[in-house]
């Protein structure tokens, strides 16, 4: 059996006193840079400092195959998955050019394509097998698989230089193992988990539920959070799940995505509900569900853009925002460095 890493808690009254000081010293009216100001004091007590610094921030972007794609859940076909991977590595890609914008260095992980590469400039191979399983029929991965995937994702992380990740994921059919952990972690009837994904109409949309509906009568709920990822999950989304625990023990603040990337995120909670504390949440997603699992998680993302589009473009699009709550504290003066007179009592 996997060691799940353990991750301290980020609450320290001292830091955090010595923070809000900081904070407050700038020259502003207080709480005036509203959400701002709870971005840095979050991340200074990630970081763990008043020193407050973005080192080299990364996108690490997880795919792989579904065999649930066998029940006609996704309008696109598998074959989508291998060639948006070659899009990504050919720069491509939304997040591609998000990424780019906003000063991340990218990293593509095969974590279980369907298809073989080979050895590629650009490309972490991490291959654990060439896609999930139909879940309807059987788990999607073995409890070995699962760790496999796991710690190889894991490995990925502890190899980032910087103190900033953001997590992404490309796997055609990914909506609906999303949706059934959506579904098993939080209780929220499936209905309200199940959305259109790349596109679906609203009986596509009612096919996708009952597809989930026969994987659940077939297997029931499994009591640990590792056999409900292993029975309904999917490669990339585990991977994304280990990645997130891994980051956070390594102290670096955490961006999550839209809706794949939260439930994996879900997943990894139940695993250390610690990981918590180090979370950025990006935006909320367009894709039907996102709001519920933000609603449970009781966390406010930074940004609404009706995104649905998954890879981590989410967490490009708020990179802007980590900068400046950095900025600010770092380079904005104080009241007594511009001889600026502060509030009367």
């Amino acid at each position: 059996m996997m060691l799940i890493p353990q991750i301290s808690p980020i609450a320290d009254a001292a830091l955090s006193a010595r923070l809000k000081a900081a904070i407050d010293n700038k020259t502003k009216p207080l709480g005036s840079l509203g959400r701002l100001e709870t971005l840095a004091l979050q991340i200074g007590l990630i970081q763990q400092t008043v020193d407050v610094t973005v080192e080299r921030p990364a996108m690490v972007i997880y795919a792989a195959d579904h065999g649930v794609t066998d029940e006609r859940i996704s309008l696109y076909p598998p074959c989508v998955t291998r060639q948006m991977v070659e899009n990504f590595l050919a720069g491509g890609a939304a997040s591609s050019v998000l990424a780019r914008q906003n000063g991340f260095e990218v990293h593509i992980v095969d974590g279980g394509v369907d298809h073989d590469f080979g050895a590629r400039p650009g490309l972490i191979d991490c291959k654990v097998r060439r896609g999930s399983r139909n879940f309807v029929n059987e788990p999607a991965m073995t409890r070995a698989e699962c760790e496999l995937a796991m710690q190889r994702a894991m490995t990925v992380v502890d190899g980032l230089a910087g103190n900033v990740v953001a997590f992404g994921e490309k796997g055609i059919g990914n909506t609906t193992p999303s949706a059934a952990l959506m579904h098993l972690m939080t209780g929220i009837p499936l209905a309200e988990c199940v959305g259109a994904g790349t596109g679906l109409n609203r009986d596509g949309i009612a096919h996708k539920q009952r597809v989930i509906e026969r994987a659940l009568a077939r297997h029931g709920t499994p009591q640990d959070p590792m056999d409900i990822m292993a029975t309904y999950g999917g490669i990339e989304i585990a991977m994304m799940a280990a990645g997130m625990i891994q980051a956070a023990r390594r102290r670096m603040v955490v961006l999550i995505d839209g809706f794949i990337a939260t439930s994996a995120l879900l997943v990894a909670l139940k695993l250390r509900p610690a990981l918590i504390d180090y979370c950025v949440f990006s935006h909320c997603s367009d894709e039907h569900g996102h709001t519920q699992m933000l609603r449970h998680l009781g966390v406010e993302p930074l940004l609404h853009l009706n995104l649905r589009l998954g890879e981590a473009t989410g967490c490009a699009l708020a990179m802007p925002y980590v900068h400046a709550a950095v900025n600010f504290l770092r380079q904005m003066a104080t009241f007594e460095a511009a001889a600026v007179s502060e509030a009367l009592a």
